[in-house]
C-alpha cells in the first residue's frame, strides 16, 4: 500500500499562484473572430420567443 505524502506548502502555494495567473490571462483574452461569427450565426437562426410560446405556428 502506498502512503500519500503531504505536498510542500511552498510548492502548493506556487502552483496556486501560477494557476490563478493563467486563469486571469485567459479571462482577459478576446473572443476569437471565428467564435463571434459562429455566435452571430446561431443568434440569427434562433426562433423568436413569440413563435415558441405559440407552438411555433
Amino acid at each position: 500500500m502506498m502512503t500519500q505524502e503531504r505536498p510542500d506548502p511552498d510548492i502548493s502555494r506556487e502552483i496556486d499562484e501560477n494557476l490563478r495567473k493563467v486563469y486571469e490571462n485567459v479571462l482577459k483574452e478576446e473572443v476569437p473572430d471565428r467564435f463571434k461569427e459562429l455566435l452571430n450565426q446561431l443568434r440569427a437562426e434562433k426562433v423568436p420567443p413569440s413563435d415558441v410560446s405559440q407552438g411555433g405556428q
